[in-house]
């Protein structure tokens, strides 16, 4: 689910290096974000950057811009009641934030898909 300001996703890495494909993820997705709004048609582009220039002041192992935080709020989903928690938390986070009434309203959710999965099951 992608908000304006956060992702939460459900990830999962059969040789345990999660956290390998998260920095790449950031990286990736950092790099490829920065450059768009580099380009001439952003018109908050000055804003922004100085925001992630900003970000990047208060640690030492950055590049010039940050656009990711480097912690992670990770949690293991070692049940299967645990993991639906999570996914109605992550689902329902537009909801509660008011933005849609339903959360398969939310555009970059998969909400929608498990609503689609459960009435095609009827």
């Amino acid at each position: 689910m992608i908000r304006s300001n956060h992702v939460h996703c459900i990830l999962s890495a059969k040789k345990e290096n999660l956290s390998a494909i998260i920095r790449d993820f950031k990286r990736h997705t950092a790099s490829t974000i920065l450059k768009t709004i580099e380009s001439p048609k952003e018109s908050r582009r000055d804003w922004m950057m100085k925001r992630f220039e900003f970000a990047a002041m208060s640690n030492v192992r950055n590049s010039p811009h940050q656009f990711w935080i480097h912690d992670n709020h990770a949690e293991e989903l070692n049940t299967l009641r645990f993991t639906a928690q999570q996914l109605n938390y992550i689902h329902l986070n537009p909801v509660r934030a008011g933005l849609v009434e339903k959360a398969e309203d939310w555009l970059y959710s998969s909400a929608g898909l498990y609503v689609i999965a459960v009435i095609d099951e009827d």
